[in-house]
């Protein structure tokens, strides 16, 4: 505002006049003027008159609006000076209120933690009333009975125990009933959830090899000339080829390998076009290899899906011919993944050895991969002589052993140090035992509990593959029926829906 004032006071200045130096001239010759030219002298003074007339009342007009900003000025100076002292005022007025509030509140505490201290001496003066009445009414009962506090409360005890003997041995046998219901519920709660740990999507190849064809001229390039072509290549793979069915050749060996390489090789020499017994030979051979690096791969699948690494090659390899055996009906490979998850979940529920537990599970059943002959040709099992003599749990015990005089740098299979004879017999052990009884096959029975768990684990998988066979192919008319099947010695329930 100020600004303003002090731009508008300088507007209003006059400026200096400016002293004029006549020049002296030289005395003008007279002119004779018209009388036109005499008369404009006097109207320029009027102009000039006019104009300064003009000029002062305009310096009036802008000294009064001088004037009046000064006055407005003024008067928004007074207001503001009021509108300051007016916040001020309000601000020491709450300012004020607060303190009130703070010493009101600061006076209750005061008077609170006086009145809970107060209540504190009395409660300590009763408590010690209370114990002085204590003291002195047991040495009064002591006078009158002849007994001792101990004495007294012995007594009281036994006289009490007497009449509670009954209702405690009722407690006691309810107890024992409920927690044997209890240990039942939470076994079979253990059995489920590890059955559940134990389900996995492996698709196992369960059916006859069989290879469609689109032109029934193929069967003749198979047959060859005079058969030379299907002697020559039944002869390098070691299955029959069943020609009969139209549109479809079969496979059939027990030998799950060779049917797999049969059943590759026939692929590739009928797309290739020339099936001639040279080439039927070279093909077969190139598939046998391939099927070796296949199972290799399966078998480190294996291990690596229940956590098992630093197996040695061989071992590895012959858990990869898991992918094309079957027990009982079974894949191995979907059986011995199946069981190691169960053992392993029911393992970490009751507190036992994992990694014991895991690799025992693992290699149980290794012994089966040498157990069968598959030499022979044909599609009856033939028990090989080492099968015959031996039987898979000892084949078993024998490859583990090899296998872990050769595992490299004596890492462990968990890659924990060296092999401790300890840790070389339990695993031995759960492999000898792991059918659980004498009758059942196995030479021992189990002394620990490992042991015992993996016999529970493979037992309730080798179980629940038999039920979902019996269920798969029970026919339509016998749900909701009572059957024995083919593969049990009991008859079970066919539900009318399975879930």
């Amino acid at each position: 505002m100020f600004d303003v004032l002090k731009t508008l006071s300088t507007l209003v200045k006059t400026k200096p006049t400016q002293t004029v130096t006549p020049k002296i001239q030289k005395k003008p010759e007279i002119i004779s003027v018209p009388e036109e030219q005499k008369t404009a002298p006097v109207e320029d003074k009027k102009e000039l008159k006019r104009l300064e007339k003009e000029e002062s009342s305009k310096l009036t007009e802008i000294r009064a609006q001088i004037k009046l900003a000064e006055a407005k000025a003024r008067e928004i100076l007074v207001e503001a000076k009021d509108e300051a002292f007016r916040i001020r005022r309000e601000a020491e007025d709450e300012l004020r209120k607060k303190f009130e509030v703070m010493d009101r509140k600061e006076g209750a505490i005061e008077e609170r933690e006086k009145h809970i201290s107060d209540l504190e001496r009395d409660a300590q003066k009763k408590y010690e009333d209370a114990q002085r009445l204590k003291q002195q009414v047991s040495e009064k009962l002591e006078k009158i009975s002849n007994l001792t506090a101990n004495d007294a409360r012995s007594q009281i005890l036994e006289e009490t125990k007497e009449k509670l003997k009954g209702e405690i041995a009722k407690e006691i046998k309810e107890a024992e009933i409920k927690a044997r219901e209890e240990a039942e519920i939470k076994a079979q709660e253990i059995l489920i959830d590890a059955m559940r740990h134990g389900a996995n999507d492996y698709v196992a190849e369960y059916t006859v090899s069989v290879i469609k064809v689109t032109d029934e001229d193929v069967k003749g390039r198979i047959i060859g000339k005079e058969g030379r072509n299907i002697r020559a290549f039944e002869t390098a793979t070691g299955v029959d080829v069943d020609l009969d069915e139209e549109g479809v050749i079969r496979l059939s060996c027990f030998d799950p390998v060779r049917r797999e390489t049969a059943r590759v090789a026939l692929e590739r020499l009928l797309k290739d076009g020339r099936v001639q017994p040279g080439r039927i030979e070279e093909v077969v051979e190139q598939v046998k290899k391939e099927l070796e690096r296949i199972m290799f791969e399966e078998g480190q699948k294996l291990c690596h899906a229940v956590g098992v690494y630093n197996l040695p090659s061989p071992i590895v390899a012959l858990l990869g011919r898991f992918k094309y055996r079957f027990s009982y009906g079974q894949n191995m490979i979907a059986h011995t993944m199946e069981e190691t998850k169960i053992g392993i979940a029911i393992a970490r529920e009751v507190g036992a050895d994992v990694n014991i537990v895991r690799l025992g599970c693992l290699l149980h059943d290794i012994g089966k991969v040498r157990s069968y002959d598959s030499s022979g040709n044909g599609t009856k099992p033939e028990v090989s002589l080492d099968g015959v003599f031996m039987d898979h749990i000892a084949l078993g015990c024998s490859m583990i052993e090899e296998a872990i005089d050769v595992l490299e740098a004596d890492k462990g299979i968990f890659g924990t140090g060296q092999w401790e004879p300890m840790e070389r017999r339990l695993i031995l052990h759960l492999v000898l035992a792991h059918h659980g009884e004498l009758e059942w096959g196995s030479p021992v029975r189990p002394v620990v509990m490992e042991a015992q768990l993996l016999h529970f684990a493979d037992n309730t998988d080798a179980w629940a593959n038999r039920f979902e066979r019996a269920l798969e192919y029970a026919g339509e008319g016998e749900r909701g029926t009572m059957k024995r099947p083919d593969n049990m010695d009991r008859f079970i329930y066919i539900p009318l829906k399975r879930s």
